[in-house]
């Protein structure tokens, strides 16, 4: 059975008031009082309910999170470094996910901020600046994660995606290959119109052109679909390289070639991925990737929103790590 305050300050015989005041402002309240309270507290086995409180002050201690599909598992690991941030600050995350719906982004922000969060850290689906703007002049701060922004409001973490393109399309340029094919969208994600434009200025530097196939999303499905389009093609009109804008699609694009049967990755087409999730390396044909570091993502993200919230939005702070090629066999050959 939970004890509550009421029962506390019978036992000890003082007012609900006094056992407020013992628990959050001991100062005010005699030595002797202090030490009867707690004797009370230890003998009924008292839990004080910290959420309750803070909400009636006004905040929860719960933190928002939003992410574009927690299937990913790089999102899973964003997740992973915002709890254990979050953890040593004695906050919880809530997380929730948009699908990659506007539509459905915008209604969990209103929940979260019905909810009174004590902060909202969001990969937003296309422009949520405006509907995050307004949140911040009502008290609730946000961060933007996975995702640069120029706002000088709004802090930020993220990687440099469109140098995340030039490296994939380097290293496929550098093993030789002169028709490559980024797949992936849709382009209205930042993440997907910045890393296809890294890999453009790459193949436009080196006088190669580079076909764009755009999918629906950044999915394992999305990823067989393609493979399959690309393997109905006459063999002479298929790429001999495959950027693909994250590791699921990636994924999908190499179950189709391997089950077309007439495809050798990578002699015949190389395939690189994004994100270097678990599942990249554990593939049938280890894939190659460009790797984020997606703790330390979600760790930073955390560590903006409080120190926004410790000084104020005007020390808005953006962090940009830099992508890393992790090159395996299925670019490699080995």
């Amino acid at each position: 059975m939970v004890v509550s305050v009421r029962e506390v300050a019978e036992d000890a015989g003082v007012s609900v008031g006094t056992v407020s005041n013992v628990l959050n402002r001991p100062e005010r309240v005699s030595a002797e009082t202090v030490s009867r309270v707690q004797a009370s507290i230890a003998r009924l086995g008292y839990v004080r309910n910290d959420a309750a409180r803070q909400l009636r002050a006004g905040r929860s201690r719960t933190i928002g999170l939003v992410v574009l599909d927690i299937r990913n598992p790089f999102f899973a690991e964003v997740v992973r470094g915002a709890e254990q941030r979050a953890d040593e600050h004695g906050l919880s995350v809530l997380v929730a996910n948009s699908d990659e719906d506007a539509r459905r982004e915008g209604l969990l922000l209103d929940l979260f901020e019905e909810q009174r969060v004590a902060g909202v850290l969001i990969t937003p689906v296309a422009d949520a600046l405006p509907r995050l703007q307004q949140m911040r002049e009502r008290g609730t701060l946000s961060v933007l994660v996975d995702r640069e922004t120029s706002d000088p409001g709004f802090s930020s973490v993220a990687v440099d995606d469109v140098e995340g393109g030039r490296i994939a399309a380097a290293h496929l340029l550098e093993a030789g290959r002169r028709r490559p094919a980024f797949v992936g969208g849709p382009v209205s994600l930042r993440q997907v119109s910045d890393r296809l434009s890294g890999a453009q200025a790459v193949a436009a530097e080196a006088g190669v052109g580079l076909e764009f196939m755009a999918t629906g999303a950044l999915s394992v499905e999305e990823g067989r679909r393609a493979g399959r389009l690309l393997m109905e093609r006459p063999v002479a009109q298929r790429p001999d390289a495959i950027f693909a804008a994250n590791d699921l699609l990636a994924l999908g694009i190499l179950q189709s070639l391997v089950m077309a049967g007439d495809v050798r990755v990578p002699q015949d087409i190389a395939l690189i991925g994004y994100d270097d999730i678990d599942f990249a390396e554990a593939a049938v044909i280890p894939l190659s990737s460009i790797r984020q570091p997606a703790g330390l993502i979600g760790s930073t993200a955390v560590d903006l929103l409080l120190g926004a919230a410790d000084v104020g939005s005007a020390a808005a702070e953006r962090v940009l790590y830099r992508p890393e090629l992790v090159a395996r066999a299925s670019t490699l050959g080995v």
